[in-house]
């Protein structure tokens, strides 16, 4: 009971502080935590700023609310759908921050211009195919973009980000945003990126060990 009670003001705790940052504008993004009967995730449409644990809900995979007064983030099928494909994922961070989103706007993932990159789980971070919000479609798409990946940019939308913790998700979830900051400043700049070759992203991947793996 007390470790679910922790789990659920860790969740809280840190949607606002990606709300803070202003990687949440107007109510947007949602995080979610597995638990044994589904996952518990954000409301819809309440301020993270007022949002407490009590707000919280636990769905089923199918959309059922098992526990919580509020309806779920309307995102609820992106998150079941990510679950169901990646039994590693313990916990989902789906935001709008900024600079990742502008470069979703434009249908772009982000290439192997950094070492970070890598952190994502591959050679690059993926922009999926876009559909409507809060559709099974774009659930399909997230998954899809997500294959051998931990990060993926969703076209017209924003960033969604798994980890074996909350911390892992969030800390994964920032980083994105970093990279397609630097990443932009470099386009904006009239730069083009050097990308880094398969034998140096190799070398990362083997200097990363432990760290690199899924948080």
């Amino acid at each position: 009971m007390a470790e679910a009670a922790a789990a659920a003001e860790a969740l809280v705790a840190a949607a606002q502080a990606l709300d803070s940052l202003g990687f949440m504008p107007s109510k947007s993004g949602n995080l979610s935590l597995r638990t044994p009967r589904g996952f518990l995730i954000t409301p819809a449409a309440l301020p993270y700023a007022e949002t407490t644990t009590a707000d919280l809900v636990e769905v089923a995979p199918d959309g059922t609310v098992l526990a919580g007064h509020r309806r779920p983030s309307s995102e609820w099928r992106l998150h079941a759908g990510i679950y169901a494909a990646r039994p590693e994922a313990g916990a989902v961070v789906h935001t709008h921050s900024p600079f990742a989103t502008a470069l979703s706007c434009a249908r772009q993932g982000l290439p192997a211009f950094h070492y970070m990159i890598a952190l994502g789980g591959g050679a690059d971070i993926r922009c999926s195919a876009y559909a409507t919000f809060g559709t099974a479609a774009l659930a399909e798409a997230c998954v899809a973009a997500l294959e051998g990946r931990r990060a993926a940019l969703l076209a017209n939308h924003g960033v969604v980000a798994l980890g074996a913790t909350l911390a892992g998700a969030r800390s994964l979830a920032m980083e994105v945003e970093n990279l397609a900051r630097q990443y932009l400043a470099l386009r904006a700049a009239g730069l083009v990126p050097v990308l880094l070759t398969e034998a140096e992203l190799r070398e990362v991947f083997a200097q990363f060990g432990d760290y690199g793996r899924l948080g």
